[in-house]
């Protein structure tokens, strides 16, 4: 039997250079295309220019945060905007800011993206436009990691209205006049969480996985109308909704974020726009799916405990 085993030893010493082999290209090869990417592409401009596809960009989602950290870029680089948003006294004020800074022109749209009955206004409002970026990024998620069944309807209802069906509509409105014109760009902001299923956050990882598929699938049906569908996944970005102030290599401000997002257009159809966001999905994707669920699972478990341990103590400083 030893001498059985001693005969294989070669074979295992073979596969264990080859696995060690495969990893190690693996990793070599994201590096340099993070560095491609992430890195040369904003240095050197090496993305499409937005400018050369039509005169207006549409941003949903755009007082705040990633959204309007698109309208700022969109508007850097002489594209005029138009900004769609729940509140009109934010959008006015986003308005005012953006047109004096850019000295573009800006349109405001007010809705709000929970209702069913607000997209034909929206239609009405952009006819005639020759929009060359459009960038669903109006979304929501959890006020923090929840079991499924905690959450209440309205909450369900929201999130699929809000994250699903605004990609879905905003993008049969605009479309029709990009596949008319043969060219425009639709950037659609899905989330690192759709990558993997994510425990805690199931559904809003379950609408941000469909932004994800009705990319990839849409980008297969305009490519020869010379129409970009992007997909950008970003993981944590110091945003209101994520909650996170400090900025960090890891934790990028919305500014950061997007230049570096924006500047793989034309390059990636599905991108974590920003160097650290894909190596560290790059190196999560090397851990098996059953162990990454646990893993996920148990963490996003503890800060929903701290989340409601931090929201009785505060209840209780009320009462008192």
């Amino acid at each position: 039997m030893a001498n059985y085993w001693s005969q294989l030893a070669p074979y295992f010493t073979y596969f264990g250079f080859a696995c060690a082999a495969y990893f190690g290209l693996r990793f070599t090869f994201a590096v340099l295309f993070f560095i491609k990417n992430y890195v040369l592409a904003k240095s050197l401009k090496l993305g499409k220019d937005v400018k050369s596809m039509g005169q207006w960009a549409v941003v949903t989602g755009s007082t705040d945060g990633i959204g309007k950290a698109y309208a700022e870029e969109l508007a850097s680089q002489g594209l005029d905007v138009v900004l769609i948003s729940r509140s009109q006294d934010k959008l006015n004020a986003v308005a005012k800011e953006i047109e004096s800074q850019f000295n573009i022109k800006t349109k405001t749209i007010a809705a709000d993206f929970t209702k069913l009955d607000i997209y034909d206004n929206i239609r009405i409002q952009l006819e005639g436009l020759d929009i060359a970026v459009l960038v669903n990024n109006v979304g929501m998620s959890y006020e923090y990691p929840s079991f499924y069944q905690e959450i209440d309807f309205q909450t369900v209802e929201r999130l699929v209205t809000v994250n699903c069906q605004s990609v879905a509509m905003m993008t049969k409105i605009v479309l029709p006049g990009m596949i008319a014109k043969e060219k425009g760009a639709i950037i659609n902001i899905s989330s690192a969480s759709a990558s993997k299923p994510t425990p805690m956050l199931t559904l809003y990882s379950g609408t941000k996985a469909f932004v994800d598929f009705f990319s990839r699938a849409l980008q297969a049906e305009v490519a020869d109308k010379n129409v970009i569908v992007q997909c950008v996944m970003p993981s944590f970005v110091a945003t209101k909704m994520a909650k996170v102030k400090r900025h960090s290599f890891m934790i990028p401000g919305p500014n950061t974020y997007v230049k570096s997002a924006l500047a793989t257009l034309g390059l990636q159809t599905r991108t974590f726009g920003y160097v650290s966001h894909g190596l560290q999905w790059e190196l999560t994707d090397l851990v098996p799916e059953s162990l990454y669920l646990r893993l996920t699972l148990t963490n996003l478990t503890a800060i929903r405990n701290r989340a409601l341990k931090k929201k009785g103590a505060e209840k209780s400083n009320k009462k008192e």
